[in-house]
């Protein structure tokens, strides 16, 4: 029986001075963080890691690559900060509630109808021949949407699931039965 784990990291705190911009890298909580958790994962026989290109997510990855050598690390575009949203035929399947908070989701963050999102749990959520553990560092709607697919949760409840800076998910993929959530949002080591 293959089995895949999938370990779902939200990047480090984004220095608040920077406020939601792309290219803002970690305040110094947020280095702090990424130090706690690379201790927390020292030791998994991690196969790489992935991380979002943007700055906050690769400095948590350069802070936790200290404490997993020779784990090869690339940016990755399944990892990319992604909002799912609704196209106009799928509008429905939201909540009316909602609909406001998703028309102003700016353009250059929105997945239409979670086209990226989908293609990323295809790529990561594969089984391989033998066991793999994966390590990806992402964003929160992002982990929220993962979670939301392995659950077999209603579309739109990716937005009720919220990740705390270097909380860890674990989701798991294997041979003999459906994906399942190992552990979600843990913080025990911060």
């Amino acid at each position: 029986m293959a089995r895949t784990l999938l370990y779902l990291v939200r990047h480090g705190e984004q220095d608040p001075a920077l406020g939601h911009a792309p290219d803002g890298g970690l305040s110094e909580r947020g280095r702090w963080q990424a130090d706690r958790l690379g201790r927390r994962l020292k030791g998994v026989p991690f196969s790489a890691t992935h991380h979002s290109p943007l700055a906050r997510a690769a400095e948590t990855a350069e802070i936790l690559a200290d404490y997993l050598p020779g784990v090869p690390r690339h940016a990755c575009e399944h990892a990319m900060d992604r909002t799912p949203v609704p196209s106009a035929e799928h509008r429905s399947e939201y909540p009316e509630r909602l609909h406001s908070w998703l028309d102003g989701v700016p353009s250059e963050e929105r997945d239409e109808d979670a086209v990226g999102l989908r293609a990323a749990v295809e790529h990561f959520g594969n089984l391989a021949a033998e066991d793999r553990h994966e390590l990806v560092i992402t964003h929160n709607f992002v982990i929220g949407w993962f979670v939301r697919h392995v659950l077999d949760a209603p579309t739109w409840r990716w937005m009720s699931l919220n990740q705390e800076n270097c909380g860890l998910t674990i989701v798991q993929w294997d041979t003999e039965r459906p994906p399942a959530l190992v552990a979600f949002n843990d913080t025990g080591h911060l």
